[in-house]
């Protein structure tokens, strides 16, 4: 029997059981990933499929029209299909934007877990849209005792996400907003940098999570050169979006500076308080087969 588990299962999930499961997942086989990416304009058809022998078989298909959401639609949509490992059988159809939710935030959160320093206080979200909304939770979850500020390009937008989450302060400069952080969360559609590594302060860690495309960066070359860097996927990662495939291409930084990915996750250690880690959240589809199989075992274990 194929499951269907629409948006409102979330009730059964949690976010540090989620990357528990997402480490435990990265312990296993190494999963075979594909992407594909179609354009036409400044909208996007990303295709990513992920096969990982004794877990499953998973294809998304992502649309992201970033005019949407001026005509009031949703910028982002698509589907996701949950495959048998064993006999190619569709297991359950999982609402989309239930896998993306916990799968991109939770992607950042296992990295911040890791790499943040644990008496983090001040986190600052830039970029005040949906995936904004998610880190709130994610990270709230991780540093209950926090303090929250938004950035975001639109003044009313942060304006909209301070009242629609009392107790999260707006930040009118993002230069100083960024110096006094001690985690700096990112997740807008920038296609130039607007994370300046002069800005950044020792002890941080940065998040960065928007860019998806060669032509999208949320961080210049000085903040990757000060930063020690980890990745989700190193394929993923270098190889298709520009915070990190820009200053490869240019010989800014060489393949090395990027010291590990989530198969290597135990070098994912902060050495001491004062070193900037950097993480980029590629959102490789893997992670998304293995958020699915947690929802999949958690909603099944809740109809228990």
């Amino acid at each position: 029997m194929i499951r269907q588990i629409p948006f409102s299962a979330e009730r059964h999930l949690d976010w540090l059981a989620l990357t528990d499961a997402l480490a435990a997942g990265h312990d296993g086989p190494r999963a075979q990933v594909e992407d594909m990416f179609l354009y036409q304009g400044d909208n996007t058809l990303l295709t990513r499929a992920a096969w990982i022998a004794g877990m499953g078989v998973l294809v998304k298909a992502a649309t992201v029209f970033p005019g949407n959401p001026a005509q009031g639609r949703p910028a982002i949509g698509g589907a996701v299909n949950l495959m048998s490992d064993a006999d190619g059988s569709l297991l359950a159809v999982i609402d989309f934007a239930l896998v993306t939710k916990w799968k991109t935030a939770g992607d950042s959160l296992l990295a911040a877990r890791r790499l943040a320093r644990p008496d983090s206080r001040n986190i600052l979200i830039v970029g005040a849209g949906t995936v904004g909304r998610s880190l709130l939770a994610a990270y709230g979850a991780a540093y209950p005792a926090a303090r929250f500020t938004v950035w975001n390009r639109s003044s009313a937008g942060a304006a909209a996400f301070a009242a629609e989450h009392p107790g999260v302060a707006v930040a009118d400069d993002l230069e100083t907003a960024v110096r006094a952080a001690c985690i700096v969360t990112s997740a807008t559609m920038s296609t130039a940098p607007l994370i300046r590594g002069d800005w950044l302060q020792p002890g941080q860690h940065i998040d960065l999570i928007g860019a998806y495309r060669p032509d999208m960066r949320e961080a210049d070359d000085t903040a990757i050169l000060r930063s020690r860097v980890f990745v989700d996927n190193r394929h993923t990662t270098t190889a298709h979006i520009g915070e990190l495939k820009a200053p490869l291409d240019a010989g800014v930084i060489q393949p090395d500076h990027v010291i590990a990915d989530f198969y290597d996750l135990p070098a994912f250690v902060r050495r001491n308080a004062e070193e900037i880690t950097l993480f980029k959240n590629g959102g490789g589809a893997h992670l998304d087969l293995m958020t699915a199989d947690y929802i999949l075992r958690a909603t099944a274990h809740a109809a228990d």
